[in-house]
């Protein structure tokens, strides 16, 4: 009975490190969805823009890796410095990566999601490096978000340039 309780433990856990993250995505697209067919429709973009619809299948599918990778390390216990330290970087990059949409789409900015993104994509490496110190597998989850995120600090600069 024990060993069920924390079983069930367990996937509450891994359930709220998905949520956490799956918040983030839908907390920044209070100021995206708004602006997609107005503001962002009359951005010049560059040929290698992706359509408008890849955006939320991509972010939500790495949203739910962060959130794995987030559980992975989370489940190792919270009292070592380096899971807390680990934990904190994690922190700070979601709120890059929801400033970001606020900045980018929210204030109209280009130039200041700009600076956020760079900002987002070192806190990014950071987790990496970090994590890979307690999960090889939890730094190697976020792999692909600092793909997206380096293609799309690629496109904000290009439309921050073209705008």
């Amino acid at each position: 009975m024990v060993a069920q309780e924390k079983n069930s433990f367990k996937h509450l856990k891994l359930i709220f490190a998905i949520i956490i993250c799956l918040g983030a995505g839908f907390w920044g697209s209070f100021f995206t969805t708004p602006a997609i067919p107005t503001w962002y429709a009359s951005l010049t973009k560059p040929s290698f823009n992706p359509p408008n619809w890849l955006f939320g299948p991509v972010w939500t599918t790495l949203f739910i890796l962060m959130g794995i990778s987030l559980y992975l390390i989370w489940r190792e216990g919270f009292e070592k410095p380096l899971i807390k330290k680990g934990m904190m970087i994690f922190a700070v990059q979601l709120i890059f990566n929801i400033a970001w949409s606020m900045l980018f789409f929210g204030l109209k900015s280009p130039l200041l999601g700009l600076i956020d993104i760079i900002l987002l994509w070192l806190l990014i490496v950071s987790t990496i490096m970090t994590f890979k110190k307690i999960n090889a597998l939890a730094a190697y989850l976020l792999i692909p978000y600092l793909a997206w995120v380096s293609f799309a600090s690629v496109l904000n600069f290009f439309i921050f340039r073209l705008n």
